[in-house]
């Protein structure tokens, strides 16, 4: 790029996007020069493991916002010289993807059913939000897989679009998908060796259920809700009379195993040792003690069943309770009865439950302790929090399964403790999100779940051999080795096996489950870095130097991430985590899909102009929440203020002839030299809030400065720099020259469009890859004249204020004033005298001492004004 580009008649944001992307693509602006990086080395360069989005649908305000924050610094790094690598992933497999597919198409997975090579879906064009599972088509798996693949290529495209038209200087050659075949071979890898250093088992045990999905679901994928409910009062019978419970969940009762009351609670301790006979289905169960008993709670004894919530699972798990599970996968209550039900009267209640949803069944089952005079009382409403897949619609059961399982310290005091040391070895910014993190490992109550019975995800790479009976071995897995990877069990046969064999006595069956999507977002360092690929690539980029996310997948994507580098290198896999806050709505409530307060960002982008908002998401700092309200979008409009602000002060500097070098030494008048020496401070303040990741913090700083450099310092050397060409002419177009260039640079990474169209008026190459301003190279080597502007500019306010009260236009002329105050602010005011009477057009300028600066005395002239003439 040169510096051809006129200077327009009247400059505009209007087609700035499109002109600069389209420059910045064609001339590999953003790209990252391997060959260069690897010789420069690891300290010359700079990593951003960025938050690969997730494709499925939109993109909305919120990503805008962080993404954003994310680029300032990419920017700014790379104007300080070093090579940024800063790539893009997208997000494809997961539920978020199939759900999106099931809508979009009207179609359903059904693994059973064969492949249609021509298969053509039911509709395609838009989401059916009314689509039901009963109406979609069902097809195989290959087929949805397929029509997943399809969708996620368009959206990726969109969001694309979006992002260069925002304005991010990301590297397009460098992107991953995370169902893309490095990806599936990178998870596969990393999953193998998990299982080689015994991280990764699998086991039979209670699991967190979805039952829309039909699915596992992990810790960190959690979320309560409140619902409404109600305390019913239901009498066990003992041998010294009944045992009242009060419970939430009375369809549970036929998996009863025990009642549980704390140890301490005197009420109860005669009661434990012995039995009681369950109402209805008449089964004895013990009466057991727990400390996690709350004696306040409800009657202060609890039934145990299998299971109702969490803490069910650790009372079955530490009391050695028997199983008996009554909610099958699809959350109906099972045909077969438990075995410990063996009374006539208790399998003919059962059978009034086989079949119904857990909801039906409640019903049922009040109705019939109703008849048993087991009921005591009406039920007593309650709003109580319950445990939600955070993508579903209906509350989890507690199902038993067979799963994969990763350690991540829940069992592990050694690994837990070790988390916490990589995560102090992280900077945090803000430094309190550290603790949130903190809290999440401590609060970990068991293995992370990694397997999922999902279709769209990296397939986890193991058979299993069967038995003469033609049952699965499962604790004598097969595995790959690394060269055969990527694999997939489902349709890949096992190694040393033949297709032939699949799913006969003595032959194999593949594992059909798949990653949960976190186990390949865990990985986004090593997919984007080559790892186990490029090693030279991933020598110089890992660990990374920042990680950018929002707050609410510390739990998840930051967590599992630092996890899985842990367990392969036992290193912090970035050394900055940058958290951005939420973006809540006008009434300060998070946007969310579901809530359906969501703006989405391309209508707001293309109304006000990438630049204004960026602005607005560049003066929110980490870790703040910021509110939007589409309606009036205050923070957006100062910003594109400030844009137009920049390409008309530019157009209005580059209008003066200026010396063919610019040199500090030329600049001499003290209005000149004290701007230049301010704009020196303001260069050194934030850079060292961008150093800190203050992103909002440099903004504010310069901006602050540049509307005093435009609102007094342009007004008060106009005149002088019209003149006649002398060395106070001078003086002045070589510091508007300097402040200018330095203010461009200093706004690039947040103003990228209006930068780099003003840059180019002037200057050859890109703004963005100019070297970043420095203190030193802005201010001349003279006697302090910081406060000269200042002083001058509060000057240049009184004389503007006298005008204004005297109901007088500002070009109106001023036969005599009088400036009166300290002695050092008037000789700062007599060091511009001559700035100063032009601009106020004052034809005598009197001074006079006083305690404060003020306008004591002014004159206007009656003569005609220029206006006028």
């Amino acid at each position: 790029m040169s510096a051809a580009n006129p200077v327009p008649e009247k400059p505009a944001l209007e087609g700035l996007e499109a002109k600069w992307g389209d420059r910045w693509q064609q001339q590999g602006t953003f790209s990252f020069d391997r060959d260069a990086a690897l010789a420069a080395g690891r300290e010359c360069v700079y990593s951003i493991d960025t938050p690969p989005p997730t494709a499925s649908g939109s993109l909305h305000i919120g990503h805008v916002f962080s993404y954003t924050h994310t680029d300032v610094v990419a920017r700014y790094h790379r104007m300080r010289g070093e090579h940024v690598f800063y790539p893009m992933g997208w997000d494809d497999n997961g539920l978020p993807t199939e759900r999106r597919v099931q809508n979009y198409y009207g179609v359903r997975c059904d693994p059973t059913l064969p492949y249609e090579a021509d298969f053509v879906p039911p509709f395609e064009g838009g989401d059916n939000k009314s689509s039901k599972a009963a109406d979609q088509k069902p097809i195989s798996r290959r087929n949805f897989i397929e029509l997943c693949e399809r969708l996620t290529v368009e959206d990726e495209k969109q969001f694309e679009a979006l992002w260069r038209s925002l304005g991010l200087s990301v590297d397009w050659s460098q992107t991953y998908r995370t169902i893309g075949h490095e990806s599936l071979r990178t998870s596969q890898l990393a999953f193998l060796r998990n299982i080689q250093r015994g991280e990764a088992y699998q086991a039979l045990a209670p699991t967190l259920w979805d039952i829309t999905f039909r699915t596992a679901v992990a810790q960190a994928e959690l979320e309560d809700r409140e619902q409404p409910s109600a305390y019913h009062r239901v009498a066990f019978h003992g041998a010294d009379g009944p045992v009242y419970i009060e419970t939430t969940r009375p369809e549970l009762l036929p998996a009863c195993v025990a009642l549980v009351a704390h140890p301490d609670d005197e009420r109860y301790q005669p009661l434990f040792g012995t039995t009681v006979r369950t109402p209805v289905f008449g089964v004895e169960v013990p009466v057991v003690a727990h400390h996690l008993a709350q004696p306040d709670k409800g009657s202060g004894i609890a039934m145990i069943c299998t299971f109702g919530d969490i803490t069910d699972v650790t009372w079955w798990r530490e009391l050695d309770l028997p199983n008996r599970a009554i909610i099958g996968f699809d959350g109906r209550i099972v045909s077969e009865p438990p075995a410990a039900i063996e009374s006539a009267e208790g399998k003919a209640a059962y059978a009034e439950l086989a079949g119904k949803t857990t909801f039906s069944a409640k019903q049922a089952v009040v109705e019939l302790l109703r008849a048993s005079g087991d009921l005591i009382g009406d039920p007593k409403p309650i709003q109580h929090p319950v445990k939600f897949f955070e993508k579903g619609d209906k509350p989890l059961e507690i199902v038993s399964t067979r799963q994969w399982y990763v350690k991540n310290g829940a069992r592990d005091e050694h690994l837990r403790q070790r988390l916490i040391e990589l995560g102090q070895e992280i900077d945090w910014h803000p430094d309190f999100m550290r603790v949130r993190y903190e809290n999440w490992v401590n609060g970990l109550t068991g293995d992370w779940l990694i397997s999922r019975q999902r279709f769209f995800g990296v397939p986890i790479p193991v058979w299993y051999p069967l038995d003469a009976d033609g049952n699965p071995v499962h604790d004598q897995p097969i595995l790959p080795t690394e060269e055969q990877l990527p694999v997939d069990p489902s349709s890949d046969p096992a190694p040393g096996y033949d297709e032939a064999q699949r799913g006969q006595a003595g032959g194999f069956v593949g594992e059909l489950d798949v990653m949960d999507t976190w186990m390949t977002s865990s990985l986004t360092p090593q997919l984007a870095g080559g790892w186990e690929r490029d090693g030279d690539l991933f020598d110089a980029v890992y660990p990374f130097d920042l990680r950018p996310q929002g707050q609410d997948i510390i739990r998840t994507w930051l967590f599992s991430t630092l996890l899985r580098s842990q367990l392969e290198n036992d290193v912090v896999p970035w050394r900055n985590a940058a958290i951005s806050g939420f973006i809540v709505d006008p009434d300060r409530k998070k946007m969310s899909k579901s809530k359906g307060n969501v703006v989405t960002p391309a209508d707001i982008l293309e109304r006000h102009g990438s630049d204004a908002v960026r602005y607005w998401a560049a003066s929110s700092r980490l870790g703040t929440d910021a509110a939007f309200d589409p309606q009036n979008p205050t923070q957006i409009k100062i910003g594109r203020r400030l844009a137009i602000k920049l390409l008309n002060a530019a157009k209005f500097i580059l209008g003066f002839e200026a010396p063919a070098s610019l040199d500090l030494g030329q600049v001499t008048s003290p209005l000149d030299v004290g701007m230049l020496q301010n704009l020196s401070d303001v260069i050194g303040d934030a850079t060292a809030a961008l150093d800190a990741y203050d992103h909002a913090r440099a903004l504010e700083i310069v901006e602050t400065f540049f509307w005093t450099f435009c609102d007094d310092y342009l007004e008060l050397v106009k005149e002088r720099a019209y003149g006649e060409a002398n060395a106070e002419q001078v003086s002045a177009v070589v510091a508007l020259r300097v402040a200018l260039s330095a203010f461009l640079r200093l706004l690039a990474p947040v103003l990228p469009f209006a930068a780099e169209e003003a840059w180019s008026w002037s200057a050859e190459g890109s703004v963005h890859v100019a070297p970043w301003p420095t203190a030193d190279e802005v201010a001349p080597q003279t006697a302090d004249q910081r406060p000269v502007l200042a002083i001058v500019g509060r000057a240049l306010t009184g004389i503007r204020g006298a005008k204004t009260a005297a109901k007088a236009s500002q070009r109106t002329a001023v036969d005599s004033a009088v400036i009166a105050g300290p002695a050092a602010e008037i000789a700062a005011i007599e060091s511009a005298a001559g700035d100063l009477r032009s601009v106020g057009r004052i034809a005598e300028l009197r001074f006079a001492a006083a305690d404060e600066l003020a306008v004591t005395d002014i004159l206007l002239s009656q003569a005609p004004s220029e206006e006028k003439r």
